[in-house]
């Protein structure tokens, strides 16, 4: 595939980058009538944020901050102006409240999709959730932007999802790794043909190389993207397979980690994101995911930054099956359970698909105790784990709640 979604992608890469500078002064004047902007930038500028070191000069807005911001001043912290204009409001995992604009494609994500194959016509199976959080309308907007007829799937339910793709034999799929898997491995099971499907796009896990050769193993050529419901689609992958080309429209800075200080060029840091939706200004979002910048421009022939790709957490929230758990959320079990002492959430992966597993130190092991804990752990992060009662003083004292033992690559 080397065709381009827009001349934009091939421009000289100086140009695009004096492009988006020159765009930050009117960026940053527009957030700072919002309240929670202006008290987050206090008395900035906005005419001096006109280069890379000067944005750099900005505070972070740390993502897992925004749920303890937005709690204490509802609904969204000042950051978020009028919604009257907005076509959706979202109550995303943590939880973190979001509004979309009315824009068509504002989550940018049908460069994204056109750099995976994606073209006018294709049937899109979307897979990801359509309820309370922007993930399915991120892919839709995306899909439909192209010309992509979306059937609006949403997770789950596989046996239906089975009947639908024999009946209307989609040609892609948006979803997350893991459940293409499953669908996959019941197809395989129950004898359904799936045959149809030839492109997938994904994002919301890990997408190890694993499960790409067994993919293709299986007829469907698949790409991944790197994605928020703050910003929407922030770097994709391209046939070239070397990494992640930045998209337009946004200003990508790698960061040490619990900083907003800019890493050497290659170093591993923490990602932070700046998107020019005039909208909903978003300055220097610290997002937790590590990640490096790469030399060069990608061999596919987009000129943008490129990165490696997600390497990891900067902090202890994770995405797990495409949701985030928080430190937080590990708090509030132990408030619903105080017979138990620490609790350790471990995260691995179990047939190329994530698991989870809360240890916790209790002096009464019972099987009540792990069924409560077990309801908790779904209750409140919307997701199925195994629980593993151990002795008291047993969990390491270093202050980790969230263990993230999922290997990089």
């Amino acid at each position: 595939m080397t065709e381009h979604f827009d001349a934009l992608e091939k421009q000289d890469a100086a140009a695009r980058e004096v492009n988006l500078l020159s765009r930050l002064p009117a960026l940053v004047r527009k957030a700072m009538q919002l309240p929670g902007w202006k008290r987050h930038l206090d008395a900035i500028d906005p005419a001096k944020i006109n280069s890379r070191s000067a944005l750099a000069t900005l505070p972070v807005l740390r993502k897992s901050e925004l749920p303890a911001l937005q709690k204490a001043d509802p609904p969204f912290a000042g950051f978020i102006g009028d919604t009257s204009d907005d076509g959706r409001l979202f109550a995303s995992p943590g939880p973190i409240f979001e509004a979309e604009s009315r824009e068509d494609d504002v989550w940018r994500c049908a460069r994204a999709m056109f750099a995976a194959g994606f073209r006018k016509g294709d049937i899109v199976l979307n897979t990801f959730s359509y309820h309370l959080t922007p993930g399915g309308f991120v892919m839709d907007s995306g899909a439909r932007t192209l010309g992509c007829p979306v059937i609006p799937a949403g997770p789950g339910n596989t046996d239906q999802q089975l009947e639908v793709i024999q009946q209307l034999r989609p040609v892609a799929y948006a979803g997350t790794p893991d459940f293409l898997k499953i669908i996959l491995d019941k197809a395989q099971e129950t004898g359904k043909d799936v045959s149809s499907l030839k492109k997938a796009f994904v994002s919301g896990g890990a997408f190890t190389p694993s499960l790409r050769d067994l993919f293709a193993a299986k007829g469907i050529v698949a790409y991944q993207c790197y994605a928020t419901a703050d910003v929407g689609v922030i770097a994709y992958e391209t046939a070239a397979r070397e990494g992640m080309i930045v998209n337009e429209d946004v200003i990508l800075e790698i960061v040490r980690p619990g900083t907003g200080d800019p890493v050497n060029e290659g170093e591993v840091g923490e990602i932070v994101v700046t998107s020019f939706n005039m909208h909903h200004p978003m300055i220097r979002l610290a997002l937790g995911d590590l990640s490096a910048f790469m030399p060069d421009a990608s061999p596919c022939g987009r000129t943008g930054l490129r990165i490696k790709g997600w390497m990891g957490r900067a902090d202890q929230t994770a995405k797990v099956k495409g949701m985030f758990v928080r430190p937080e959320q590990i708090a509030e079990i132990g408030k619903r359970h105080p017979e138990v002492k620490r609790l350790r959430l471990v995260i691995t992966r179990d047939n190329d698909q994530d698991a989870m597993t809360l240890r916790a130190e209790a002096t009464d092991c019972n099987d009540a105790l792990v069924a409560a804990l077990g309801e908790s752990v779904k209750a409140i992060t919307k997701l199925s784990g195994k629980i593993e009662l151990v002795a008291p003083g047993s969990l390491p004292n270093d202050g980790k709640v969230i263990a993230d033992e999922r290997p990089v690559g």
